[in-house]
Order: C-alpha cells, then structure tokens, then sequence
C-alpha cells in the first residue's frame, strides 16, 4: 500500500505541473505489473489503489511510460559523484546557556 500511496503522491504532482510526458521507473514488480495489467490483484485492500493510480495515468498525461528496473537501465543518465576530502557543513553548536542542550524542549 505505501509503495501505491507514493506513486499517487507522484502522479497527482505530475497533474498539478502539467506534465505532459512522464517516465515512472519503479523496483517493485508487484505494483508495476499490477498498473499494467500483466498481474491481477486477489488482495481487495489493494483494489481501490490500484483503480486510483489507473485513473490518475489517464488523467495526467499522454505519453505515460510505465516501467520496472529490470527491463532496461538507460533510460536515466548517471549522475557523477564526487568524494570530497573535507566536511562541507560545520558541526560546531555552542554551549546552551541554561545547561541544557537543544534539543531537551523537543517532544
């Protein structure tokens, strides 16, 4: 269910941007085949997310790409990572005044 909730969250956003054209690449094969229709769904929990995700792809776009990892690995350029030697944020916090430290008010 968590894995269809973020793809709602995704498609909605798409919506919302006017995306014309969108590419989902998901890893989880369950709900990939489910949207597509290869596997069907025996768990009624499901159904109503499923059905949900189905209605937002008609809605949002017209060319919709729906894909899992395995299938093909170049549809996304790599991203270069670089290693750096030296921190880039500093770590240092003063001393509270009252003794305490900050986060003790958090709850």
């Amino acid at each position: 269910m968590a894995e269809y909730e973020v793809c709602i969250l995704g498609l909605r956003l798409a919506i919302d941007m006017n995306i014309q054209e969108l590419l989902v690449i998901g890893d989880s094969d369950l709900l990939v085949y489910q949207v597509l229709g290869e596997w069907a769904t025996k768990n009624t929990k499901i159904l109503p997310y499923l059905h949900c995700v189905q209605e937002l792809i008609k809605r949002c776009v017209s060319h919709f790409v729906f894909h899992d990892t395995t299938l093909d690995k170049n549809f996304i350029d790599h991203i270069p990572i670089g290693i750096h030697k030296q921190l880039a944020y500093c770590a240092y916090v003063e001393e509270e005044i009252d003794g305490n430290s900050w986060f003790d008010d958090i709850k």
